[in-house]
């Protein structure tokens, strides 16, 4: 019988405790050290600090490690406001001082940058910041149960799908970030309270709560949600999978971007969760580009206007393009409402050919791009065919902001000013302005 050679299995290392120096950061704000030749990556830790840890997980090119203490602290480090930062997959970089997350925030889009090839210095501008705490006025604030029933209410932990409990959540804007003990005195006494998946919560002019709740509300359950609105001065929506419902009479939902326009939404609707940063981004982004009352722009993935109207209250025009069309509407609606009728806004999906449609025959001096996460890739290889002089990009996902500049860079437009938009203070996440010109 024919023997055959089978190596050695190597023992896992898992449950073994190391100490390691943290040597940098990587683009998701984990800490990366390096134990027998391979990177251990460990949340929680920051560059030069000496660590204590467990190996969890051993992959052939990495370890993975919990931090068990720190052993020698950054004099970057500071303690977490919040409670939960251990747990809560919200925030990412609390440990770290304020001052220096600017900093990482510009490092990571400098090496994604590089990734793609394009090497040569980034011309920084000064990042846009607002208070680090207490900004965010929109939030998905989950529920689930136990076999018993009870709900917790709160956040996604790190890397699962469970939830934590939550007390207290110091970005939620002030009117939101005491919520939880309201929430968890009202879910015991609704009938119906395992048909909760979740509770989406807004705060502008008004503080809405959107209850998603498959099965019919009871009478019982309707007036316990009507004393809780009374009493805090909420709006109440419900959803139910396929629509949105009210118990009484609600007044629209609306913000200001500037000291003349104010836009309206719906609960459904996309907003920048930060309003001090949002107004100063479209405030910057009129800057950047240097309107005058002679420029035709072309605002692509441009959602309720939120930079439509504001640069058609200085251009000559504005053409404002969105995919999805209820929101087109909405923007058409929000022009109406502020007086504005130098901008018409069409439905067009930018990921498909759009080139043939009347609006892109128009001749354009300006654009302005806007994408989700995904990007722009394919509307920006359209997009170069106008040879439009100037384009600002605005990113909220450094990865596919990379790819698309490299893109834009390859067909004869350079980068002529770069800032950071922080968003998303406390969290790893970048919103990146960019503006280009051929």
């Amino acid at each position: 019988m024919a023997n055959f050679f089978k190596p050695k299995a190597q023992k896992q290392p898992s449950g073994q405790e190391i100490k390691i120096k943290i040597n940098r950061l990587d683009i998701n704000g984990t800490g990366v050290g390096s134990y027998q030749k391979k990177p251990v990556f460990v949340d929680g830790v920051l560059p030069d600090e000496v660590i204590h840890v467990k190996l969890i997980e051993q992959k052939n090119k990495f370890y993975k490690a919990k931090l068990i203490s720190v052993e020698s602290a950054s004099e970057q480090r500071i303690e977490a406001k919040c409670q939960h930062f251990s747990r809560c997959g919200g925030c990412d970089l609390q440990h770290f001082r304020f001052a220096a997350h600017i900093d990482f925030k510009k490092q990571k889009v400098t090496d994604l940058f590089a990734r793609s090839g394009i090497t040569a210095d980034l011309p920084w501008q000064n990042a846009i910041i607002s208070e680090p705490w207490h900004y965010r006025r929109k939030a998905r604030i989950g529920v689930q149960y136990d076999k018993k029933g009870t709900a917790t209410i709160g956040f996604r932990q790190k890397s699962t799908n469970q939830l934590v409990k939550i007390k207290q959540c110091h970005v939620l804007v002030e009117p939101l970030s005491n919520i939880f003990p309201i929430l968890n005195e009202i879910l015991p006494q609704l009938s119906g309270k395992d048909s909760i998946g979740h509770i989406e919560v807004i705060a502008t002019d008004k503080t809405s709560l959107v209850i998603r709740q498959l099965s019919k509300l009871s009478a019982k359950d309707e007036s316990v949600w009507l004393a809780y609105a009374q009493k805090y001065q909420w709006q109440l929506f419900f959803d139910n999978g396929s629509d949105i419902s009210t118990l009484c009479e609600v007044m629209p939902l609306t913000y200001q971007i500037n000291e003349k326009i104010k836009l309206t939404f719906t609960v459904n609707n996309f907003i920048q969760v930060n309003h001090q940063v949002n107004q100063l981004m479209v405030k910057q982004a009129i800057d950047w580009l240097a309107l005058n009352k002679n420029d035709h722009v072309l605002d692509l993935f441009c959602g309720l206007g939120n930079f439509t109207l504001p640069i058609a209250d200085i251009a000559a025009s504005v053409v404002g393009i969105e995919g999805v069309d209820n929101m087109v509407v909405q923007a058409s609606e929000n022009a109406k409402l502020n007086s504005i009728d130098n901008c018409q806004f069409y439905q067009a999906n930018l990921n498909s050919d759009w080139q043939n449609h009347d609006w892109a025959k128009q001749s354009f001096d300006k654009v302005l791009l806007d994408p989700a996460r995904a990007g722009a890739f394919e509307a920006i290889g359209q997009l170069v065919k106008l040879n439009i002089k100037q384009v600002l990009y605005v990113s909220c996902d450094s990865t596919t902001l990379a790819k698309d500049s490299a893109l834009l860079i390859s067909h004869g437009y350079s980068i002529t000013k770069i800032a950071l938009v922080d968003m998303f203070s406390q969290t790893k996440h970048i919103e990146t302005m960019v503006l280009f010109t051929r």
